[in-house]
């Protein structure tokens, strides 16, 4: 017998064994990163709530990249796909990823759980009357998280989703996070508190480039005199009507400071500036998208701070 028969013969004995082998430790060995279990967020913001949640007891996908714009923000085909294999999909809802949610109501109906954490955080609608958008009076403002009591409301729903539906997970690990959490939005909630209300009652007025201030309007004690886009999305543009309704009811107000979001254009925002004389600010806030880390506003608790910090100075400098 040759070498090169002899060694075919061995390959033709060993190559089955190993395959066997092979075989029984995908069956009863370590589990590949395709078996741990996944939760899926559509916003960022929700995004690094839930992973403070999670931490390491699952995979947690975010759709939404870094200062992008959750009206506007659409999915690849990868990232669809990402919701149909899910185990749970966490989502802001109340309308406000424009293009996802029918990607999230297709992961529904194929029998993946998901959580509209807009619509389980007792959320308010907009209201002309005071300064909201005509054309959405009645519908519901999907903006929640400006409230941070909201937000923690939010949070422990989300642990008893993933807790419900996330096999794998450890319950006390989840009830852990989810605690240690709480007690930094619970910080947060009291800094908040004592910062904004070093503003004086007649500068408690708020204008911004869109309709998104409302929630912590309600709780802290603001008016919202209007917006530049006079809308809850950003998809909207105003026309010359709206931007000298908005220049008077500033004048009326005294309002001095406009808030832009700092991941959008700030244009119109300083059109509205040139039409008060220049005697009006723009400051740069972060409402509906979280930054790169080491950005500014790299987690949740970071955008709160960073945003009444600029707030209080705002209005108090103004």
């Amino acid at each position: 017998m040759t070498r090169r028969t002899q060694e075919a013969r061995r390959l033709r004995i060993f190559l089955p064994a190993l395959l066997t082998l092979a075989l029984a430790g995908a069956g009863t060995g370590c589990a590949s990163s395709d078996d741990r279990p996944r939760v899926v967020v559509t916003t960022n913001i929700l995004g690094d709530i839930t992973k403070e949640i999670v931490g390491d007891e699952a995979d947690v996908t975010v759709l939404m990249k870094p200062n992008a714009d959750p009206h506007s923000f659409g999915l690849s085909a990868v990232q669809a796909a990402e919701l149909e294999r899910a185990d749970l999909v966490v989502f802001n809802g109340l309308g406000l990823e424009e293009n996802v949610l029918r990607h999230v109501e297709s992961a529904r109906e194929s029998g993946v759980a998901t959580f509209e954490a807009g619509k389980a955080a007792d959320p308010l609608t907009f209201q002309a009357q005071d300064g909201g958008p005509e054309e959405e009076a009645g519908q519901p403002d999907p903006h929640f998280w400006t409230d941070p009591d909201r937000m923690r409301k939010a949070a422990g729903l989300i642990a008893d989703q993933v807790v419900e539906h996330v096999d794998g997970v450890d319950e006390n690990a989840i009830r852990d996070n989810a605690d240690r959490y709480d007690g930094q939005l619970a910080d947060l909630t009291a800094w908040m508190e004592k910062s904004l209300g070093s503003i004086p009652e007649q500068r408690r007025a708020l204008v911004t480039n869109h309709h998104v201030f409302g929630y912590l309007a309600e709780r802290f004690g603001f008016r919202v005199v209007g917006a530049v886009i006079p809308s809850g999305t950003t998809l909207a543009s105003p026309s010359s009507s709206d931007l000298r309704s908005l220049t008077e009811a500033m004048r009326k107000a005294g309002v001095r400071t406009v808030f832009a979001d700092s991941s959008q254009p700030k244009r119109l925002a300083e059109v509205l500036r040139t039409e008060l004389g220049n005697r009006t600010r723009v400051v740069d806030l972060y409402s509906e998208s979280l930054t790169e880390k080491g950005k500014g506003a790299g987690t949740y608790l970071q955008m709160m701070r960073a945003n009444t910090t600029a707030m209080t100075d705002g209005l108090t400098g103004a």
